[in-house]
């Protein structure tokens, strides 16, 4: 059990050197990192900061299950995005604020629907009622890219996963939130979820995350080859955007990772160009 991200305490317990101070911390890192001044590629870019033991023990096995593909073929931002810390901050992200939503986001969504003015429906396919609505003013399109293209120029290669929920006697079953398997089983992760939400109960659930090939579309895979075709249907979309006023938003219409917040954020950038465009009509 090591906390991560990488960080001072990560690599106190990794190394067995339990009163190493940041600045030792640095130069043992600045001793095992590889010199590569342009890593092209995830495994380059996590050489070239931590080395290749803690490489080959935090990285090379989650990214070969997560994505079914070597670090060596993935963006340097797929392990890039992960920090590493010369201090005891154990959290994912050192943003100042990091909360949820007090009644949860069900209940968010449920608000922000909840209104007389819109019609949500559910259990459809876009495509086969696209042509019996007719929008007023515009179209905010938020499912894949290349599907609503008809996948005309190929199609985006996505990463899936299957969940298993297992219930436990127990009022916690693990001593964190999350728990990744970097180099054991063939799931990536555990998650009890109770550590965030607090609820009092004798029973808890675990969720057990594995990453697959088919299925609902989750993860845009980062390798250059995607990103070109993407940028052929970013063509597609813009033109669409102009000539019939559909915006396209968010992780699939964009084929981009986004984090919850950048969702958000995203969303109302969105919202805010809308508002300007027709402000001036």
């Amino acid at each position: 059990m090591f906390p991560f991200p990488i960080n001072l305490l990560t690599l106190r317990q990794f190394f067995k050197k339990p009163d190493l101070t940041a600045e030792e911390a640095e130069a043992l890192l600045e001793s095992k990192r590889e010199k590569i001044a342009n890593p092209a590629n995830s495994e380059e870019f996590v050489l070239s900061r931590v080395g290749r033991e803690l490489y080959e023990a935090f990285y090379l096995g989650y990214t070969l299950k997560q994505w079914g593909i070597h670090p060596r073929d993935l963006a340097p931002s797929v392990c890039g995005r992960i920090p590493v810390r010369l201090n005891t901050d154990e959290r994912y992200v050192d943003h100042k604020y990091q909360v949820t939503p007090a009644d949860g986001f069900t209940e968010m969504f449920r608000k922000m629907i909840d209104n007389p003015n819109i019609e949500l429906r559910l259990g459809l396919d876009y495509k086969e009622i696209r042509q019996q609505i007719k929008p007023e003013v515009l179209t905010i399109y938020t499912g894949p890219v290349d599907e609503y293209f008809d996948y005309k120029l190929g199609r985006l290669p996505w990463r899936s996963l299957h969940f298993e929920f297992k219930e436990e006697a127990l009022e916690f079953a693990q001593p964190c939130v999350q728990i990744n398997y970097s180099n054991d089983f063939d799931y990536t992760r555990t998650v009890e979820i109770k550590h965030v939400t607090q609820q009092k109960h004798p029973y808890t659930v675990i969720s057990y995350e594995y990453p697959r090939a088919e299925g609902d579309p989750y993860y845009p895979i980062p390798r250059d080859v995607n990103k070109q075709l993407y940028d052929e249907y970013k063509l597609l979309a813009d033109t669409e955007t102009k000539e019939n006023n559909v915006y396209f938003c968010g992780r699939l219409a964009e084929y981009k990772y986004f984090n919850t917040d950048e969702v958000l954020e995203r969303a109302l950038n969105t919202f805010n160009l809308i508002k300007e465009r027709y402000e001036h009509k």
